[in-house]
């Protein structure tokens, strides 16, 4: 996953986000794509990148004047497994170092799950919900989530990534909190 330096990121216009996307050689669109791009190397590895004009969790208003307010990345790899490091090694080969330090610095606001949310799940019959490991970061640019959903073996085999503006944090802890 060879990739130049971020020039488009959540909170630019969508042509410069498209402009950018379509000179990375990651996240190029193939014909008929455009802000989501969808690349699988077989059965058992697939990589997906969209950019959004909605911010992450529940739909709400779209933004205005056509500006991205999120970019999602997802990995799903039978093979080797998707951990948070791996997640990590990817925002660093797309986004490149200064966006990788500003993850590295941000403050970590929320993780889940807790032991809590664990025993509510196993009385609802619920396991897939406690799979799913994840975290908000905020950083000075950008704010962070990453999630990983785990198999009954407790391997991960699909995990994202989701860089957004930082005004959009509040909303998603609230969100991910009433899961």
């Amino acid at each position: 996953m060879g990739a130049t330096s971020a020039r488009a990121l959540p909170g630019q216009s969508a042509s410069e986000v498209a402009s950018w996307m379509q000179a990375n050689p990651t996240v190029r669109p193939s014909r008929g794509e455009k802000f989501l791009v969808r690349k699988n190397d077989s059965a058992a590895q697939s990589f997906s990148f969209q950019a959004s004009l909605l911010s992450p969790g529940r739909i709400t208003a779209l933004s205005k004047g056509g500006i991205i307010r999120s970019e999602v990345l997802t990995l799903f790899d039978v093979r080797n497994g998707v951990s948070f490091s791996r997640l990590k090694e990817s925002l660093r080969t797309i986004y490149g170092m200064g966006i990788s330090q500003d993850y590295d610095r941000a403050t970590t606001i929320y993780t889940y799950p807790n032991d809590k949310i664990v025993q509510q799940d196993i009385r609802r019959a619920n396991p897939q919900q406690s799979a799913l490991q994840g975290e908000l970061r905020r950083g000075d640019r950008y704010a962070y989530w990453l999630e990983v959903a785990q198999t009954s073996e407790g391997r991960a085999n699909s995990g994202r990534l989701t860089v957004f503006l930082r005004d959009d944090v509040e909303k998603l802890v609230a969100e991910l909190r009433q899961r």
